[in-house]
């Protein structure tokens, strides 16, 4: 019943193309006939590798709703929170697949550790909840089994060095800033989340800053062109570029591969590659292959993954919709006094362009997080890169790490302040969306988008 849709899928745009393609080939348009004929061809070969993958998943061998004994090794780096701790289990023969287990905090386990528990498997619940881990390769949950440690270092080794890494970092944050401080710079730098306490939480969402602790191109863009400055004094072109390549990988690795650091990583490498090999890099064509290499390793994130679906709609508003609504208020091209033309301009395409998944998901949405946003991004870069700074200064001396904490505290202080405010001051509303809706809402959105350009370019060429 679970790869039902994909199957259903695939009669309805058989159906519909075969109306299509007979109305085209009467009228004699071949071209968009021919670009049809490829856009159903691979619609239909996507439902089909989706319903092959989701039939894989559903096979793994787990036990549900009695009591068991089984055994596995931690495949991901724990989340710890306050009084619990969450890992996922790869588990051994004679089971298999992943399930996610909810552990007391002490004592803590680690990425590699092999464990020996009794306890009850669990079907996920809700629906959302239960496509939200699928899309994670997540098959069931277990909370607080027996649990017992009967090995360690049973992972990559390259892995484990990567979460000690990030876990040193996090580390040198809590050693020189305040708790809320240090958790909101590792959220800026990392995406980790999971020491926000829920009223941050909510408060972050009532102000649409959430996405500031979703990692994005700005990273990448922080790492690559720094490596890349740093190691061109050492070494050959090629092997910076190389090395380079390396990091943004263990980067990605280390952080989780969040579905907006990936899409980010892949055109950054891509930006690297067609540098080296002297070629122009065209962003439109990054993003489709972003997104394609990222839905080949996992389809489910195409219709699961919220982050997925809010990066890729987000970046697409900023590369359509932002030169779009410049042009059509006429807006200089100059950023503004600290950037905040820039600031506005990105953060509206954005914004505008996610509008209708985050009521769908979340059930709201404000018209404030506008402000909000003009207000922290200005000072998010800088932000960012002083928890760098931090970090490897931590490697050196704890009183260097110290001092610059005293500049990132003022900055991450002012930050909090402004999304607690607009906590407050948020206009939310929301609003049960149907698909027709948000159908009319994209049509209205690329309608403007298309209207602007041409007008724009028979001004260019008059």
């Amino acid at each position: 019943m679970a790869s039902f849709w994909p199957v259903a899928l695939i009669v309805l745009i058989t159906f519909l193309a075969a109306l299509i393609f007979f109305l085209l080939f009467i009228f004699e348009e071949k071209k968009i006939f021919v670009w049809l004929t490829v856009l159903v061809f691979f619609a239909v070969i996507g439902a089909l590798y989706y319903a092959w993958d989701d039939l894989n998943f559903r096979s793994a061998n787990v036990v549900f709703g009695k009591k068991t004994d089984f055994k596995g090794v931690i495949v991901n780096d724990p989340s710890l929170k306050a009084g619990s701790q969450e890992i996922v289990l790869k588990l051994s023969q004679p089971y298999s697949g992943n399930i996610l287990i909810k552990l007391a905090r002490y004592p803590e386990f680690h990425y590699g550790d092999e464990l020996n528990l009794n306890g009850i498997i669990k079907k996920p619940e809700p629906a959302g909840y239960e496509r939200y881990l699928a899309k994670e390769k997540i098959r069931g949950i277990s909370s607080f089994p027996k649990v017992e440690l009967i090995g360690s270092n049973r992972g990559s080794g390259i892995k484990a060095a990567l979460f000690e890494f990030k876990n040193k970092i996090i580390g040198s944050f809590q050693k020189v800033l305040p708790q809320k401080e240090s958790a909101f710079l590792t959220g800026l730098t990392l995406g980790g989340r999971s020491e926000f306490s829920q009223e941050f939480k909510n408060a972050m969402q009532l102000s649409g800053t959430t996405h500031l602790v979703a990692l994005s191109g700005y990273n990448i863009t922080i790492i690559v062109w720094a490596v890349m400055g740093l190691l061109a004094y050492f070494l050959s072109k090629r092997l910076s570029f190389l090395l380079t390549i390396f990091i943004i990988i263990g980067f990605v690795l280390m952080t989780g591969a969040e579905a907006s650091v990936v899409r980010a990583a892949v055109m950054g490498i891509l930006v690297l590659l067609a540098r080296e090999l002297g070629r122009l890099y065209d962003i439109k064509n990054a993003v489709v292959l972003a997104g394609l290499i990222m839905v080949l390793f996992n389809p489910k994130v195409l219709a699961f993954d919220v982050g997925f679906q809010l990066s890729f709609l987000a970046l697409l508003g900023i590369i359509y919709l932002r030169p779009a609504i410049a042009r059509f208020f006429k807006m200089g091209e100059e950023p503004g006094f600290l950037g905040w033309r820039d600031n506005f301009l990105t953060t509206t395409s954005a914004q505008l362009a996610v509008a209708p998944v985050l009521i769908i998901n979340f059930g709201s949405f404000s018209p404030t997080s506008l402000l909000a946003n003009v207000l922290i991004l200005g000072a998010v870069p800088v932000t960012m890169g002083l928890g760098f700074i931090i970090a490897f200064a931590s490697f050196v001396s704890y009183y260097l790490s110290l001092v610059f904490s005293w500049l990132a505290w003022i900055l991450l202080s002012f930050e909090i302040f402004i999304i607690n405010l607009f906590a407050k001051l948020s206009l939310t509303f929301s609003s049960a969306l149907s698909w027709a809706a948000v159908f009319l809402y994209y049509i209205i959105i690329i309608g403007f988008t298309v209207y602007v350009g041409r007008n724009h370019s028979k001004t260019q060429t008059s």
